[in-house]
């Protein structure tokens, strides 16, 4: 198999773009700084694209590799013909070569194992050819009778050439994929109560759906109520057809033998080759409903990183619980503690003047611009304590109720104990929550991707699978936005393009023991960053106030001589950076781009983002985006009518609608058919998570504590 010639076709990428981001992969550059600082020779594909790329490129490699194992298996055999050979080479997927090769493995003892070793091949052999027209089975058995090999009598000689041929019909590649094609094709998933139990699992109770249609969400909801004994889960196919498949293959009429091979297939069938091939469709579809919530979590992740920071505000933190109390502390501008504290404003002390009174003089004292609300247990009664208790004070306070996921977890992991070593578990919670506010992706990066919780049945999918996934989504979102190396957690700059743990530690060491980075050429310094570390790190580490203005852009070093270059020829100097934008748009079109790129020595790809760059020196991509929608009065669900339009926030996107938190503290749903007017595949053609939208009551149930919404004919 042509490997680069395969993926081109699949990914309709040039060919010499292609050999260049497999020659740019295998010499170990990260996907970041491939994406961002290697456009001209990748024809500037994105980092979504090249991480599909990298995971294509590693299953065809692990295919090629298969594909030589089994040929040089086959061969020690002595069995391998043209035929073969061919039906290797030809295989696309790793479990076609599998099927392939099926015959071939050594096996277990088997039943037809046994029956080889009594010497009963050759009769299975002629009793399959049905060549036979004359005489009776018994007469071609009676030969084979031994009992010094275990072979008594006729009928045990039939036996063992009936499990023979049952396995030979079992191994072929042929009837396995004719089978699949089938069940792919007219297959049921089909779910039925185990007991009579009351569970979550009820509408699964007596329920089908053809294979081929299946969403993943339900082959993840069946696969979860089979494990825990609520539901038992089969593939239906019509047998009588799956055998007529077989029989098309194996069975020739007018034999004496027809017969004997007709009830020799339908063994096979029921006792070897259905429940092995139902044990692979729904490991199939199992598999891609994986792939997909994997691809769901990270689709969720990435804006939810992305969320615009709430800058230069001083942010009070409200960890919400009952019988505790709710843990407080403020924040200055830049994220450091001022005060921590515990109020009891909920069931069951109700201590809510004296708490309100708390909150009202740390507002005072320390400027509080915001409150940040957690998500958790007693959310809602402390939101409407938050919300009266802002109404009493003579400054402009809004607050936010913010996703705590993962907050407790970060509080009692080695790196809270580490960053708050004197802190209470709950008070370093309440740290957390603050800093989401002001800086979602710098405090979210300290959190395990999957404990965030905007992803779907994310606990039922391979843990390392979606590991590797979720980093990748982690590590874009990072290097899309550059961090200030001289303020960075270990955490943040661990996912900077090149950096690894150890080497992040030693950049915190360097600068605790040195003082702050001057300039990108001093990271050369830290111990452990070598000439390739720093190729694809330097361009996502940013040094305001540094000796040399670019390096406070994502201008990587190598172009600073394009740079420097590029403001010349419009009589600009390195120093206009740091006082202003520098716009070269309309210079450089009145120019020729082609030529201000040759001159530059670049190419346009490398030129434009050189362009962008200097327009904005040290921009944060996220301010661009939707700023997030901070409340100061908050409702019940007891206040919501039907028809009623409200503005939300989208919380999660899955593949039946999206989660809108509507500021009821119970999130709503808008079913995928709710969305808009058109037909759509998925939620994620519409919105994602951040997204401020207009939402419309479509019905309350207080009971389930169910909201349903439409963003159907919301303005």
């Amino acid at each position: 198999m042509d490997i680069k010639k395969k993926l081109c076709e699949e990914f309709s990428i040039r060919d010499e773009y292609m050999t260049n981001i497999i020659k740019l992969i295998d010499d170990d550059n990260t996907i970041p700084f491939i994406a961002r600082y290697r456009k001209e020779m990748t024809g500037s594909c994105d980092d979504q694209v090249l991480r599909e790329i990298f995971d294509r490129l590693n299953y065809l490699r692990g295919l090629e590799k298969r594909k030589e194992e089994v040929s040089a298996n086959i061969e020690e055999q002595g069995k391998m013909t043209d035929e073969l050979a061919a039906a290797i080479s030809a295989a696309q997927t790793l479990a076609e070569l599998e099927d392939i090769y099926r015959p071939y493995k050594q096996k277990k003892k088997t039943r037809a194992s046994v029956a080889k070793a009594k010497g009963l091949e050759p009769l299975a052999m002629a009793l399959l050819a049905q060549d036979i027209k004359t005489g009776t089975l018994e007469e071609l058995a009676e030969p084979y009778v031994d009992e010094e090999k275990g072979v008594e009598n006729t009928q045990q000689a039939l036996a063992g050439a009936s499990d023979i041929i049952a396995e030979i019909v079992s191994d072929s590649a042929d009837v396995r994929k004719r089978l699949k094609f089938l069940i792919n094709r007219e297959g049921l998933v089909r779910s039925t109560a185990k007991g009579e139990e009351e569970s979550v699992y009820e509408m699964y109770y007596d329920y089908s759906e053809p294979a081929s249609k299946i969403p993943g969400h339900r082959i993840l909801a069946v696969n979860r109520g089979e494990k825990e004994e609520f539901l038992k889960v089969s593939i239906d196919i019509d047998r009588n057809a799956a055998l007529d498949i077989i029989g098309t293959l194996f069975i020739k009429n007018g034999s004496i033998s027809t017969e004997f091979c007709r009830n020799a297939v339908e063994d096979s069938y029921d006792r070897l080759i259905f429940p092995s091939v139902e044990r692979e469709i729904r490991n199939d579809l199992t598999e891609k409903a994986n792939e997909r919530a994997i691809k769901m979590f990270g689709e969720n992740l990435k804006p939810l990183l992305m969320q615009p920071p709430v800058k230069g505000k001083v942010v009070l933190a409200v960890d919400p619980a009952y019988r505790t109390g709710c843990k407080i502390c403020v924040v200055d501008e830049n994220g450091k503690v001022l005060v921590t504290d515990v109020i009891y404003p909920t069931p069951p002390q109700n201590k809510t003047v004296e708490a309100a009174e708390k909150v009202k003089r740390y507002i005072k004292k320390y400027g509080v611009d915001c409150i940040s609300i957690g998500n958790g247990t007693a959310s809602k009664e402390s939101e409407i304590f938050i919300a009266n208790t802002i109404k009493e004070v003579d400054r402009p306070v809004s607050y936010m109720v913010v996703n705590e996921a993962g907050a407790s977890v970060y509080s009692a992991s080695k790196l809270g104990a580490e960053e708050f070593p004197d802190f209470d578990v709950s008070l370093r919670s309440a740290v957390s929550i603050a800093r989401r506010l002001q800086d979602p992706l710098a405090e979210l990066v300290k959190i395990d991707p999957k404990s965030i919780g905007v992803g779907q049945y994310q606990h039922d999918v391979p843990p390392a699978q979606l590991a590797q996934s979720l980093e990748g989504v982690v590590e874009d979102c990072v290097n899309n936005v550059g961090v200030d190396i001289n303020t960075a957690s270990v955490s943040l700059l661990g996912y900077i393009s090149g950096i690894s743990k150890a080497v992040a530690k030693n950049i915190v060491g360097y600068r605790e023991e040195n003082g702050s980075f001057k300039s990108r050429s001093e990271i050369k310094k830290v111990k452990g960053l070598g000439p390739k570390a720093f190729e694809q790190c330097a361009g996502f580490l940013r040094i305001p106030g540094g000796k040399n203005p670019l390096d406070n852009t994502g201008v990587h070093p190598e172009s600073y001589d394009a740079a420097t270059k590029l403001l010349e020829l419009f009589d600009y100097s390195k120093k206009d950076i740091t006082t202003k934008g520098i716009s070269l748009s309309d210079g450089v079109k009145s120019r020729g781009k082609a030529e201000v790129a040759d001159l530059c020595g670049i190419g346009i790809p490398t030129l434009d983002d050189i362009i962008a760059e200097l327009a904005k020196p040290g921009r944060d991509i996220r301010d661009d985006l939707p700023k997030p929608m901070l409340r100061t009065d908050v409702m019940d669900m007891n206040d919501l009518k039907e028809g009623m339009e409200m503005t939300g926030t989208v919380r999660n996107v899955i593949d039946f609608g999206v989660f809108v938190d509507i500021g009821v503290h119970q999130d709503g749903l808008v079913h995928i058919s709710q969305l808009c007017d058109r037909y759509i595949k998925h939620p994620s053609e519409v919105v994602k998570v951040g997204d401020i939208v207009k939402v419309k009551v479509l019905g309350v149930d207080t009971k389930k504590k169910r909201i349903s919404l439409t963003m159907k004919g919301c303005n």
